[in-house]
């Protein structure tokens, strides 16, 4: 398993990839933390126009880490690109086949790729939320917006849960891009796939009727990272996040265990 997770991991650590991955997240989220405090006063707001973010809000023991939080999902949609292209590419290369070679256990290198991406993600949750942080330290003065209560110990706990949220929704997302990957074999199917279901599909859907939110897997990955919202629950989401990742992941893992490797 050790052996796995590292070759997964040197995988990973390539220059193209995670200096790539991790200048995308820092671009997300500088933009959104950034545009909080810059657009505080503007009319059409600085985050959703029917739930803007307000000045007293950005000032409250959880204000740090409301950009944080906000770019959540975000984060979530380039763990899902990282983890499907790297799933997938394995059957797209052929190098799956030379892997079990050294490695027959089907779910044994299954779970260790698994492992050593959710490393992946909890770093770039990890940096990202950093520099959310610095962001909105050095933002808040010209925003005449106080952040006494941002380093107390309420404040401490705020940031530590919004790192443990945002990371488990962005692993969360990482995990259906690896379950997509699993079941189409294809990079390019996988993401395009996924990302049309999370940006627009959902999107649609919950224009047109905003109950959808309640059982749509995105909603419930997005409303994770924020700690729930008026419309999900953070338990709910959970709860039926957990159910979506539960079942597809057992289908993913059976197809793996006795499908062809090859594509």
């Amino acid at each position: 398993m050790i052996r796995v997770i590292r070759a997964e991991w040197r995988k990973l650590r390539r220059p193209t990839l995670f200096l790539g991955t991790v200048g995308a997240a820092l671009f997300f989220t500088g933009l959104f933390t950034s545009l909080l405090f810059i657009l505080i006063d503007s009319p059409r707001g600085n985050s959703d126009p029917e739930n803007p973010v307000s000045r007293e809000m950005l000032a409250s023991v959880g204000g740090s880490v409301i950009g944080f939080s906000t770019v959540g999902s975000l984060l979530g949609i380039i763990a899902y690109c990282v983890f499907a292209a790297q799933t997938a590419q394995e059957y797209t290369y052929g190098t799956l086949r030379n892997l079990l070679v050294r490695q027959p256990g089907r779910l044994r290198l299954l779970a260790g790729k698994l492992i050593s991406m959710k490393l992946f993600a909890i770093v770039m949750v990890l940096i990202s939320g950093v520099l959310s942080l610095a962001i909105s330290y050095f933002l808040a003065p010209s925003a005449d917006v106080k952040t006494d209560a941002w380093f107390t110990s309420d404040g401490g706990i705020e940031i530590l849960q919004a790192f443990i949220n945002v990371s488990i929704s962005v692993i969360g997302f990482g995990i259906f891009g690896m379950i997509m990957g699993l079941l189409l074999r294809s990079p390019i199917s996988s993401i395009a796939i996924g990302v049309l279901w999370i940006l627009i599909i959902e999107n649609l859907l919950g224009a047109v009727r905003s109950s959808t939110l309640d059982w749509l897997p995105g909603s419930q990955l997005n409303a994770i990272a924020l700690g729930g919202t008026p419309q999900v629950t953070y338990f709910h989401a959970m709860s039926l996040a957990g159910i979506y990742i539960a079942v597809g992941g057992l289908i993913a893992a059976v197809l793996f265990s006795r499908r062809d490797v090859a594509n």
